[in-house]
């Protein structure tokens, strides 16, 4: 599938899978997008001095840098987790903007190791981050109990609806710690019953520029 790099509104880069007319952020600001959905309803929301954080599609590596970027700024301690089933390539990677977007020349470094260093190993890309990519399908996610906090930033329904069903939650919600919080920017009705469907208390909150809605899910 025909894969080319573009820019959003916010003037920070994504990949665009052209047949699917898909994006792996999006079109109206990737940052904008990052921040607003994972960053504001999910890290703030968690208010932890220490904390484990999944994310179901690892991707270009904007949400894990970002996280990165505001948890040192906080003096907050992460544990991240990546899953990813179909890495981008370097030299995709070499072409995302997001060092200078977000005005943070000293995580470079960070940045191109988290793309360069092995799955299945864990990196410390600061005294209080450590990163663990793992290649694999979501649906042969097996984790129980450990996560503070997911981020589920899949690809859209509209071209991947199996990740999106309600056994797909079943494995979140497991994964999930008491009290444990997953934010996503899609606001789907059949998502939010899915959710709702596996035990999930599930709300919806203002969507980031471009969606009207978003959710945000509790394992109460």
């Amino acid at each position: 599938m025909k894969r080319s790099i573009i820019t959003t509104g916010d003037g920070s880069k994504t990949i665009s899978l052209d047949e699917w007319n898909e994006q792996y952020h999006s079109k109206h600001g990737a940052i904008q997008e990052a921040y607003h959905v994972f960053i504001k309803h999910g890290l703030y929301a968690s208010r932890k001095n220490s904390i484990t954080i999944l994310e179901i599609g690892f991707g270009t590596g904007l949400n894990a840098l970002i996280t990165l970027h505001e948890g040192i700024k906080r003096n907050v301690h992460i544990k991240y987790t990546g899953v990813e089933a179909f890495p981008v390539s370097p030299e995709e990677v070499n072409e995302l903007n997001y060092v200078e977007a977000l005005q943070v020349p000293q995580l470079d470094a960070a940045f191109k190791q988290m793309h360069s260093c092995n799955w299945e190993e864990e990196i410390c890309l600061s005294p209080d981050f450590v990163l663990k990519k793992n290649k694999l399908d979501f649906r042969d996610i097996s984790t129980k109990g450990e996560f503070d906090l997911i981020y589920f930033d899949a690809f859209g329904a509209r071209v991947q609806p199996e990740l999106w069903t309600q056994a797909i939650f079943q494995k979140m919600f497991n994964a999930l710690k008491d009290n444990g919080i997953l934010v996503t920017y899609s606001a789907k009705g059949s998502v939010r019953r899915a959710m709702d469907a596996v035990g999930f208390t599930v709300e919806r909150l203002p969507g980031p520029p471009g969606k009207r809605e978003m959710l945000r899910a509790i394992k109460k």
